[in-house]
């Protein structure tokens, strides 16, 4: 099995906002996102990104996963935010606007001879109907060791703005696209983060909408705002029901007279061994979330 990163809120701040990245620390999110691209102005790019790269290198966000999107390598911008946060190694580089593979193989060479920490892992901003169409292109990126790539992460509204959908409640005109991603990612064995929810004030409508992405697969979803942490946590971790009936599933399957079976009667219902593989991955998950403390 893979290893297991809780992914469940991914809250993005801009990285011109220091106030901001000042608080992250003590949030109970599951990972820092650190926008230098659409939140950061063009006049503030240079001073942004030598703030984000310090409070990287100061490892100020504790047990948090640290992603930091970068600008594109093929504008004004992108080189410089690579060689400014190669030496800082966040955990991961959210790289947008990623139309095929070529763009996470151009970052991934980069960082290879900027002679950035192995560790460093790619992600990749799934945001318009190329991307779309390039999925299985894009995520069989992950079997490249340069690029190292560690997820996909949906871009709603660009995606939407480019294809000229309308965004409804349910994202009907959506659906086929978000399966998409997730397919893409559990084929090649990398997560799935579900993309924002504007109305951040809309308690209701944002906890329907985790269901929703929980429901169709993501491991995750991005946030824009540290109100809608709770919700995202509670919809995307295992609930405590889950991991008891997790253990004991895994336990079923233990007994001496099941070890040699495929599937077993478990509760009233057949259950075969690969169920017992999911919940091994509940348990790992919900170990991983404990020893976050959240």
């Amino acid at each position: 099995m893979t290893e297991i990163r809780p992914r469940r809120s991914v809250l993005s701040m801009p990285g011109s906002n220091a106030r901001a990245l000042e608080k992250a620390g003590g949030l109970p999110c599951d990972v820092v996102l650190i926008d230098l691209e659409d939140a950061v102005a063009p006049e503030v790019k240079g001073e942004a990104r030598a703030g984000v790269a310090a409070a990287v290198s100061d490892r100020r966000f504790g047990h948090r996963e640290v992603v930091v999107r970068i600008n594109p390598l093929d504008g004004d911008h992108g080189e410089d935010d690579l060689v400014a946060l190669a030496p800082a190694a966040p955990d991961g580089i959210l790289v947008p606007k990623v139309a095929g593979p070529e763009a996470l193989v151009a970052v991934g060479s980069r960082l290879r001879r900027l002679k950035a920490p192995p560790g460093i892992r790619i992600w990749a901003m799934i945001e318009s109907p190329l991307a779309i169409l390039n999925l299985a292109d894009i995520a069989s990126a992950a079997r490249d060791v340069d690029v190292r790539l560690a997820g996909l992460v949906v871009g709603p509204n660009d995606l939407a703005k480019a294809a000229r959908v309308r965004l409804g409640p349910g994202r009907a005109a959506l659906m086929p696209w978000l399966m998409g991603v997730v397919a893409a990612a559990r084929a090649y064995e990398i997560d799935a983060i579900d993309g924002i929810y504007n109305a951040f004030t809309d308690a209701e409508g944002f906890a329907a909408e985790c269901a929703q992405g929980r429901d169709c697969g993501f491991d995750g979803k991005m946030l824009v705002h540290p109100s809608q942490i709770a919700a995202a946590n509670a919809a995307f971790g295992p609930t405590p029901e889950a991991v008891a009936e997790a253990e004991a599933l895994i336990g079923a399957f233990a007994m001496p007279e099941n070890r040699g079976r495929g599937a077993i009667n478990f509760q009233g219902r057949m259950v075969e061994r690969l169920h017992a593989e999911e919940a091994r991955r509940v348990l790992t998950l919900a170990e991983a979330i404990a020893r976050q403390g959240a």
